[in-house]
């Protein structure tokens, strides 16, 4: 529970992870029906980067400002770009940079949905919580709830709109945090087989990361596709990039994410180090 992500908000995986998001909210959107978008770790909804906390670690410099200095983006990575300028057009003063604020999940997905679209974000850490809940103040469309997001797949599926994404993202503080998501996945396909879920993880140890592959082959009879980013060599006990993988991945995402990776491997790499790569694990 110390967890506190105004130290890491607008890095290169907070990068990586919101394009994605864009990307999977943009495919679901090809239908009119309505969506649910669940989001089981939702943090405070945005991140000023002048906090104390951002400029402990200055993060974003490695991730959305050199995002925002490259020349011409993808059409998603765009709309992801948008999404970091509304922020900053509403709520910045004149006098500060135009890049100050940071919008987390909760904050992006609110911007993309549509009138009939809705928003179930929990957030277990008290005064994220809050400042989430304020974020959200009054509108209609977003229920907040103080709520470990593991629960919060028990309590709202399968959502009103029987149409859905659910971002999985813990912090990873704890080392069950995979074994978690593992138990956890199960039982939401089963009371909502056709959502969509989206993983993000770090990506630290090689060895780690293939033992939670091998258990999501495991436990998992449904398509999921992984798409990985690093930014470093395979150092040890470092973060050297992270992934995403997604259970029912939309028809032709493959090819989406085909446009976007390179050019944010090339936006985000340090010296050309690290790789990306996408595969299907089923």
């Amino acid at each position: 529970m110390n967890y506190r992500h105004s130290y890491h908000a607008g890095n290169f995986a907070d990068v990586i992870k919101h394009v994605t998001l864009i990307a999977l909210l943009s495919a679901l959107q090809n239908k009119e029906k309505p969506l649910c978008y669940i989001d089981t770790h939702a943090g405070t909804g945005f991140y000023d980067l002048f906090s104390e906390q951002a400029k402990k670690t200055h993060e974003y410099t490695g991730g959305i400002e050199k995002v925002i200095q490259c020349e011409r983006p993808p059409a998603v990575v765009k709309r992801y770009l948008d999404c970091v300028h509304e922020i900053n057009n509403r709520l910045s003063d004149a006098k500060f940079a135009s890049l100050r604020y940071y919008p987390g999940s909760p904050l992006i997905a609110r911007q993309l949905l549509r009138p009939h679209d809705n928003i179930i974000a929990c957030e277990l850490h008290p005064e994220e919580y809050q400042l989430l809940k304020n974020t959200f103040a009054g509108d209609k469309r977003v229920a907040v709830h103080h709520l470990d997001g593991f629960l919060g797949l028990k309590a709202f599926l399968p959502p009103a709109e029987r149409r859905g994404l659910i971002l999985i993202d813990p912090p990873y503080e704890n080392p069950d945090e995979y074994t978690r998501i593992v138990h956890s996945l199960p039982f939401a396909l089963k009371r909502f087989p056709t959502g969509i879920y989206a993983i993000w993880y770090p990506i630290k140890e090689k060895a780690d990361t293939e033992r939670f592959y091998n258990a999501l082959n495991k436990n998992i009879p449904l398509p999921i596709f992984v798409m990985e980013l690093t930014i470093y060599p395979d150092l040890p006990q470092h973060l050297n990039g992270c992934g995403l993988a997604i259970i029912n991945p939309p028809w032709q995402f493959e090819q989406t994410v085909d446009e976007f990776l390179p050019w944010l491997w090339k936006a985000l790499t340090i010296n050309d180090q690290g790789a990306y790569r996408t595969h299907l694990l089923k």
